[in-house]
């Protein structure tokens, strides 16, 4: 049987034939490769180039392979994050006909760090903090939607900035299974073995010097735990409130949305006497913000990066003449037309001022936030609004011309 790509989409087959199918990857040229960090992995694992993307590569035996696939189009389909499952190459032989392993291709996560990287320089506690709320996210929305992970560790998580913070994707779903419903057993089982499993990779790294000297491992794989648990808590606990008082399940709606989720079903019970209500979240679903900022905007960012330009957002409205909170006076203008115009006015030109050569892989809506961010340092400083346009050029002046000189300068 001669070689056979199984592809999610029309465009990739073509590019894939291009590359040296023939060759087990470890051998594979220079010239097909992309030099990107990679994470440990139990199987070869290579970036190379397909057209105009670049492709994670990753060998293993045909049936894992074909597993893995289809867990990674059923994560795509429930709105988790992880990695892009492109396709499994099988029927794979070397020159002298001898068979090599099928492999999975998924699309390059762009500006995303395997942890690894992330320690060449040594993390400080505050870094690694945000990594454990990342990861605690990731599992929680997994775990929402019936999927155990069977081996949630640093190793098989990507990281992508995101407004001050990270977001976490799943890179690996090999020993994952998807049900749907999980038990509380399965949960703390998969809980358990994120905790031993990131204790275990802090302790190498200690023991290779590259944690910071006031990191615990056997503390910080506890804590992924606590995270887990206080945001798990949150999202599913019932609430009995007096009868009458509604606006107490609306508080509790708020305060899921600030967390990052919705509440896309929910129960509501009055007692025998009617005297209270019982209130249960049924199905929550993650990225209030993001939903939000796309349907305004049509920009596609991560969460914490909607609720920081959604913020920039509604300010900016605040000083439009044909802004009114409710939509209550007759000239005023929609908020989508609103923002549709901050876009065009305000994002795109403050993000294409910046040189793309400066700001490397840092997508526009991450490269925003840092201009925020920018600007309220500098205002601060100053004692008045400095303006956006002034922000941004002082952030080039300042800060990318001399990372750019000096890349150490970024790390950590």
């Amino acid at each position: 049987m001669g070689l056979q790509i199984s592809a999610t989409n029309p465009e990739h087959p073509a590019l894939l034939f291009e590359l040296p199918w023939r060759t087990p990857l470890a051998e594979w040229p220079e010239e097909y490769l992309v030099p990107l960090p990679r994470g440990i992995s139990r199987h070869v694992v290579r970036y190379a180039r397909a057209g105009d993307e670049v492709i994670a590569v990753k060998e293993l035996a045909e049936r894992p392979a074909l597993r893995e696939y289809g867990l990674l189009r059923d994560l795509d389909r429930l709105g988790i994050p992880a990695v892009d499952p492109l396709a499994v190459v099988t029927g794979r032989t070397d020159h002298a006909g001898e068979p090599l392993e099928p492999v999975l291709i998924t699309r390059h996560l762009g500006g995303s760090m395997p942890y690894r990287s992330m320690f060449e320089t040594t993390l400080r506690p505050a870094t690694m903090h945000r990594l454990m709320d990342a990861l605690a996210v990731l599992l929680v929305r997994l775990h929402l939607a019936g999927f155990a992970w069977g081996d949630c560790s640093l190793s098989n998580t990507l990281f992508r900035r995101d407004a001050g913070a990270y977001a976490a994707y799943l890179v690996d779903a090999e020993t994952g299974e998807l049900h749907r419903r999980l038990s509380p057993g399965q949960r703390e089982y998969d809980l358990d073995l994120a905790r031993v499993n990131i204790s275990g990779e802090l302790l190498d790294l200690e023991a290779s010097g590259a944690l910071h000297p006031s990191v615990d491992p056997i503390e910080f794989g506890t804590e992924i735990c606590a995270r887990y648990d206080g945001l798990w808590q949150e999202l599913t606990r019932t609430s009995v409130y007096p009868a009458g008082k509604y606006h107490y399940i609306e508080r509790r709606i708020r305060r899921l949305n600030d967390l990052g989720f919705d509440v896309a079903e929910m129960q509501i019970e009055s007692s025998a006497t009617g005297e209270t209500v019982t209130f249960v979240p049924k199905v929550v679903d993650a990225g209030h913000h993001q939903r939000q900022l796309l349907r305004l905007t049509g920009l596609d960012t991560e969460e914490n990066q909607a609720r920081r330009l959604l913020n920039d957002l509604e300010s900016w409205m605040a000083t439009q003449d044909d802004y009114a909170p409710g939509g209550g006076h007759p000239h005023a203008a929609r908020p989508e037309v609103l923002a549709h115009r901050w876009v065009r006015e305000v994002f795109r030109p403050a993000v294409r001022a910046v040189p793309r050569e400066l700001h490397g892989t840092m997508d526009p809506a991450e490269l925003y936030h840092e201009l925020l961010e920018h600007r309220w340092y500098l205002s601060e400083r100053a004692r008045h609004d400095i303006g956006l346009d002034t922000a941004v050029q002082d952030y080039v002046r300042t800060i990318l011309s001399q990372a750019r000189e000096t890349p150490e300068a970024t790390s950590g």
